[in-house]
């Protein structure tokens, strides 16, 4: 198929390097003989509204460096009922767009798997602050909001030494405690709580109380959001069982946002040009991936029962699914490289982190 119109939306929540990705698949699919590039704004809900426009090499100039994403994003419930994803691809046939690509999350890939299913190739693009799809070690927007949380988690350390207090610190990370393992050890917490690892509060606090012995005199503790209804309570326990005046810290949507890091940047460049060469090709319904430092893809359907088998998510009748299908064993590798890897960091951080 020869595509000669396509379009590129972002959904699900902005993550810097959101744009880098734009830029590069327009500037891409313009250089290989693609003759109209449609920016979709807001998502599936601009693609129902058909509030789009013509992006080409000058309108996307300059916004490399920017974060957020110049498309923007909604929710659109509508788009998840027939009706609603029908008249998505009764806009996409009156505009001529050959194919998409969706910048987003796992939100994003149901999303396109659902408009390929109904005759419009989709190839999506891994961008959640979180890095929390399963099926690619990296999504964009990861290292840009770590590097976020590391700048406050230092500031809210200077006055933690000055006034010898505790804070504890909930960063972003619902169903992946990447964040949290990270920026824990990149901050030199005491201690780092993520709802898929076990967490030991009384030796955590014991862990504190014996500094303190040793004269230390800040201490930062980084919980995950996944680990629900825990930190601000955490830090009234801290008080209580140490002596320690403890603070509660949310740095919650702040971590959305900034300019993007090189790495965000470069990632996003190179996965916006692998999307559109997989679409080119005459491919579709794949997400593109990084896996141990090469990019490269997989179908979008895979990708998604990975994510619900890593997240604990999956029912018994899927698994037999899988196990029929023979593809359990490799799904079930792929999620246990994953967790061990997780695992691995965490029990660095218990051991460098005093």
């Amino acid at each position: 198929m020869q595509f000669k119109r396509i379009g590129v939306l972002t959904s699900g929540g902005d993550a810097p390097g959101m744009n880098a990705a734009i830029r590069s698949v327009v500037r891409t699919a313009i250089g290989r003989g693609v003759e109209e590039v449609y920016g979709i704004y807001s998502g599936y809900k601009g693609l129902i509204e058909e509030d789009m426009e013509l992006l080409n090499i000058r309108s996307v100039s300059n916004i490399i460096s920017h974060g957020g994403t110049m498309l923007y994003s909604a929710r659109c419930p509508e788009f998840k009922t027939e009706e609603g994803m029908q008249r998505a691809v009764d806009v996409c046939k009156k505009r001529g767009i050959d194919g998409i690509i969706a910048i987003g999350g796992d939100g994003t890939f149901r999303g396109a798997t659902d408009l390929t299913r109904r005759g419009i190739p989709c190839i999506g693009i891994p961008a959640t602050i979180d890095n929390d799809i399963s099926s690619t070690d990296y999504t964009i927007g990861f290292d840009t909001a770590m590097n976020t949380v590391v700048e406050l988690v230092d500031k809210l350390r200077d006055t933690c030494e000055s006034h010898a207090r505790c804070n504890v610190v909930e960063v972003m990370g619902k169903y992946a405690g990447d964040i949290a393992l990270h920026t824990g050890i990149a901050t030199g917490a005491i201690s780092i709580a993520v709802r898929e690892l076990p967490y030991d509060e009384d030796q955590a606090i014991a862990k504190i109380i014996k500094a303190r012995e040793n004269k230390k005199r800040n201490f930062i503790v980084i919980v995950a959001e996944g680990k629900e209804n825990f930190a601000e309570a955490y830090a009234k326990r801290i008080e209580e069982k140490t002596g320690i005046e403890t603070r509660f810290s949310r740095l919650a949507h702040v971590q959305r946002g900034g300019n993007p890091t090189v790495r965000d940047r470069v990632t996003a460049s190179l996965m916006g040009k692998a999307a559109v060469m997989e679409l080119l090709d005459g491919k579709s319904n794949l997400v593109i991936c990084e896996r141990k430092g090469v990019i490269t893809s997989m179908d979008i359907n895979k990708a998604l029962k990975i994510d619900r088998m890593f997240k604990d998510l999956m029912t018994p009748e899927e698994y037999a699914e899988l196990e029929a299908e023979g593809s359990l064993v490799d799904m079930r590798r792929h999620c246990e490289e994953r967790a061990a890897a997780k695992l691995n960091l965490y029990r660095i951080s218990q051991e460098i982190c005093k």
